[in-house]
């Protein structure tokens, strides 16, 4: 028969590796945790997060759409961004097609990503995106201009949604910040000229 004392020890660990296993699945979930919410961004359309498919449907209803565009640039970005078209008329599950256009206003090539959002917000999973400039980084050359497109449809399922059934506008609105490594290098670059320099008595 084993002893009081063995029996706490057998209890203190069960008990620790339990905590263990808690903590190494904690940081686990940590690390995906930012892809995972990205991807059910996408499939609910949570936050106004537009899906991402390889086509439209086959047939497009006879319910007119408009689609409405806007453009955003964050202000360490030297670019000059804007839409082509402030909106598009097509109907429901109909594949549209419409061009940004963006500048580097910069006299040295600048590489910027874009994030994205619809709103209404709960419109997001009902707006799918087939093929988008948003899916890559751009690079831009000094002073070069360049369009850029995105494909995409709206839902025709979007009608069976009570919830939706006064919405006839959709807002896609992007906005384009510098890749973070270039931001670090111009923090880095700043810190070096802002350095006082000893040149000795």
């Amino acid at each position: 028969m084993a002893k009081p004392q063995q029996k706490d020890a057998r209890r203190n660990v069960r008990t620790a590796l339990a905590c263990a296993s808690l903590v190494a699945g904690m940081v686990g979930l940590a690390y995906a945790s930012v892809p995972l919410y990205k991807l059910f961004c996408q499939v609910t359309g949570l936050g106004g997060t537009p899906g991402i498919e390889a086509a439209a449907p086959e047939q497009a209803t006879d319910i007119d759409f408009t689609v409405r565009f806007d453009a955003n640039i964050n202000p360490t970005l030297p670019w000059t961004f804007k839409p082509v078209q402030r909106a598009v008329n097509l109907k429901l599950g109909e594949e549209g097609l419409a061009f940004y256009t963006a500048t580097n206003n910069s006299d040295h090539p600048i590489t910027g990503t874009a994030t994205f959002n619809v709103t209404p917000l709960k419109i997001g999973q009902y707006f799918v995106k087939i093929d988008c400039f948003c899916f890559t980084e751009q690079t831009l050359q000094p002073g070069e201009t360049v369009d850029m497109p995105v494909t995409f449809y709206v839902d025709p399922e979007i009608r069976q949604d009570r919830s939706t059934e006064e919405v006839t506008t959709i807002t896609l609105s992007y906005t384009f910040y510098p890749k973070k490594s270039e931001t670090d290098g111009q923090v880095s670059a700043l810190k070096q000229k802002s350095t006082p320099v000893d040149i000795g008595g």
